[in-house]
């Protein structure tokens, strides 16, 4: 916040040093360094958007690696950026400099966290005027025109084009448009025919809506009521400009209250689901990637609230974190707790799981646990919370600013003087090799997933070979409420790969959703995953598994369901899961079979009813052969509900030609889901090709987080791109 409330003066002198720019130095490993000239500007190597963190001084692990003993730390610091937050680690010649760089780009930071539409338009406007003048003369040709609105996907005869033009250009200087003309250009060619219709519907063929009008549109369309608010500030008629603001960019089509904590938190952690990271320390694949203390910093960052650490015996008897018996890059336990104790409740104040995967020996266990205690203090301690008045597992709400240790725990039975002490793998939730439990399942018919009875005949059998381990009694005394074990009753975790879950998802769903109500079960990704790609996780949120582990390293659809999903709770790690997944609801206990035709017999379905109306500012794909100046686009919408199987569908748009500034389509799409409260609706743009379809941009919405009317689906990552929509959702009785 400090730096939002720094002094006009003060910002204004950073952002012009900046934009002047400043010689530094990059540091590049052993080397000494590149020296490099930086400054902010519009063709950048990366966006301030992009940035997760800017460090002062010498903490990256760069600079303890390779610089500890040289430069001054008052000049260095870090950027921290990217999917993969990679670092750029920089040397300024003086402090003064240094402190402008980390006070101006934090200052960025904090703008952009809070930018309205409007500063987002008017930074977009420069910047295409700025890359649209070629010659770098302040101002646009008649040719410059042509050749934006042909990378704006803008398809208008060239005589229509010059009028607009004609009429933009007031000043004396004609033939060219200076920025405020080009913004009255760019108004010419982007109004809202597509909301003007909407208006005159509303008001009688009038070119204002009085208050009573725009209150039954608010109503019968938004489904809202008009605030005293509203009503105050809009005086006594609405003119097309306000109507206008009112859709953009208040229509979006996500839930604004769902920004923030919307759910009831006081449940025990089972009625959860948990954002899950798998192998979260690495940057790439499970074989030769780096890993790197910083990607605990992002997925925190980024909302999740289990963190997985694989930890090794390492030289010099500290225990270090990598992907064992791979090339992968090693780094220090102690590095990474210190992470976690950095970034743990920056975005959530929900606790945060630590996933032990141990294959330390004692003495470094012991030094695990002395980090553990020694960084997160009373992040551990858990004595304020009563056990026999839980009963049950403890409320996210409860366990707020805590840290639980996922481990194995020695046997209770053990002399309580012990030290140390044995474990079986039947004590453990650790990853290991893909099983197939086919067999065991279909010979053994029973009416619901015994796990007791799964443990002792099928992974006690004389043909497994059992392992055991020493465990430390300081690291088994800080797991509480979250013990690995291989299956698991109340307060202890199971741990099972993609294709264990796969076997029973496909033999015994109903049983497993029954299991997932007495205990906290976690999915992570087959062995078979060397590129660290990821799963659907939709197949196992349908059956109500908790922790859904994901590569988040790996961007892509995947990844993309998996924020959308979390989205709808404030994005603080933790989903209530739908009444017909708990246990304790009378109605829905045990009748729910996610796979049949007709999950939950005698519940209400849901129509839901999309009109895609138009589109804006679609850009080309990215991958473009000709870029900037390929084809234009010929674009279609294509809208995916991904739920339960019996309601996952496809449908989509007719093509529109040459025209992804403002395609028009009209169109009605009808949907028949019956559990929209686990759905997720995505929507994705394409370009028609002859030979296929390129993508041009998606967005992802829980169905439970989409508002009613006519709504605007901004797309993922993309300035000004979005589509116009009218949402209703209506309930069907009975059978779809």
């Amino acid at each position: 916040d400090k730096y939002v409330s720094l002094c006009s003066c003060e910002v204004e002198r950073c952002m012009c040093t900046m934009q002047t720019g400043t010689q530094m130095t990059k540091l590049k490993g052993k080397k000494k360094g590149l020296v490099r000239f930086f400054y902010l500007d519009e063709h950048k190597s990366f966006s301030i958007d992009s940035i997760h963190e800017v460090c002062e001084g010498k903490r990256s692990e760069m600079f303890r690696r390779y610089a500890e003993n040289r430069f001054d730390p008052n000049c260095c610091f870090s950027i921290y950026y990217g999917d993969h937050v990679k670092s750029l680690d920089l040397v300024s010649t003086i402090a003064e400099d240094a402190r402008t760089w980390i006070t101006g780009l934090k200052y960025l930071m904090a703008g952009i966290s809070d930018e309205d539409s409007l500063a987002r338009s008017c930074t977009w406007l420069r910047q295409t005027f700025s890359e649209a003048d070629k010659n770098g003369d302040g101002t646009l040709s008649i040719g410059e025109v042509h050749q934006l609105l042909h990378k704006l996907n803008v398809n208008l005869p060239k005589q229509k084009v010059r009028d607009m033009f004609q009429e933009a250009d007031t000043d004396e200087i004609q033939g060219s448009l200076t920025f405020d003309e080009f913004c009255s250009f760019y108004k010419m060619i982007s109004t809202r025919r597509d909301l003007y219709l909407i208006m005159i519907s509303y008001s009688n063929q009038k070119e204002v809506l009085d208050l009573q009008d725009l209150a039954r549109f608010l109503e019968n369309e938004q489904k809202v009521r008009m605030s005293q608010k509203t009503h105050t500030e809009l005086l006594l008629q609405v003119k097309f400009k306000k109507f206008k603001k009112i859709l953009i960019p208040a229509g979006d089509i996500f839930n604004p209250e769902h920004n923030q904590v919307n759910q009831d938190m006081t449940q025990p952690l089972c009625n959860y689901f948990i954002a899950t990271s798998h192998n979260t320390y690495l940057t790439g694949d499970q074989l030769l990637s780096q890993s790197r203390v910083e990607m605990y910093a992002y997925v925190l960052q980024a909302g999740c609230r289990c963190v997985e650490v694989d930890c090794w015996d390492g030289p010099d008897g500290e225990p270090i974190i990598h992907h064992g018996y791979t090339l992968t890059s090693k780094i220090l336990f102690k590095d990474v707790v210190e992470t976690i104790n950095k970034y743990a409740f920056t975005k959530s104040q929900y606790p945060v799981i630590l996933s032990i995967e141990n294959h330390c020996t004692v003495p470094q266990q012991k030094k695990m646990a002395e980090y553990l205690k020694e960084v997160l203090q009373d992040k551990l301690d858990l004595s304020n919370i009563n056990v026999h008045e839980c009963k049950k597992l403890p409320s996210p709400e409860i366990l707020k600013g805590k840290i639980l240790v996922k481990g194995k725990k020695l046997p209770a039975n053990l002399d309580p003087d012990a030290e140390e002490g044995d474990v079986s793998d039947e004590d453990t939730g650790d990853e290991e090799e893909e099983e197939d439990i086919r067999p065991f399942i279909e010979v053994n018919s029973f009416n619901h997933l015994n796990i007791a009875y799964l443990k002792l005949h099928f992974y006690n059998s004389p043909s497994r070979k059992r392992k055991t381990m020493r465990l430390s009694r300081a690291l088994s005394d800080l797991v509480k409420y979250t013990k690995s074990v291989r299956f698991a009753s109340s307060w202890q975790v199971s741990s099972l790969n993609e294709t264990v879950m796969n076997q029973i998802l496909q033999l015994k769903p109903a049983e497993l959703v029954r299991l997932n109500q007495r205990q906290l079960l976690r999915v992570y990704p087959s062995n078979f995953r060397v590129d660290s790609s990821n799963f659907n996780p939709q197949l196992y949120w349908n059956a109500g598994c908790h922790m859904v582990a994901m590569n988040y390293q790996t961007e892509g659809p995947m990844l993309e369901l998996y924020r959308a999903k979390f989205s709808s709770n404030g994005n603080c790690g933790y989903i209530l899961r739908p009444k017909f997944l708990l246990k304790n609801d009378w109605f829905f206990s045990g009748a729910f079979n996610p796979v049949q035709e007709d999950p939950l017999p005698g519940h209400k379905k849901t129509q839901l009813v999309l009109k895609i109306i138009s589109g804006q500012q679609l850009p080309k794909p990215k991958d473009s052969m000709f870029g900037d100046r390929g084809e234009i686009i010929d674009p279609f919408v294509e809208v995916e509900i991904i739920g339960l199987p019996v309601d996952c569908s496809k449908q989509q748009t007719r093509v529109v030609d040459d025209n992804g500034f403002n395609p028009m389509w009209e169109e009605t799409l009808v949907f028949n889901v019956q559990m929209p409260q686990i759905a997720l609706v995505k929507f994705q743009v394409w370009d028609h090709d002859p030979i296929g379809r390129d993508f041009i941009g998606q967005r992802t919405v829980a169905f439970i987080s989409m508002m009613p009317g006519y709504r605007h689906v901004y797309l993922d990552g993309m300035a000004e791109a979005s589509i116009f929509v009218h949402v209703a959702i209506n309930d069907l009785p009975g059978k779809v």
